[in-house]
């Protein structure tokens, strides 16, 4: 049992160690750099459905 242990946490550990700076990234550009671009083309979206009579 103490061996499965040893072994999930090196799992999570090496797992942690090779995504967590493409996470890091991925999270600053999406959060703050394309917010604007993500914003325009919504309203974009909302503004330009055509009218149903």
């Amino acid at each position: 049992m103490f061996l499965l242990l040893c072994f999930v946490l090196l799992i999570q550990f090496f797992t942690y160690w090779i995504f967590e700076p493409l996470a890091s990234f991925l999270e600053y550009v999406l959060e703050i750099r394309l917010f604007p671009i993500i914003a325009l083309i919504g309203f974009i979206l909302l503004f330009s459905a055509k009218n149903i009579e």
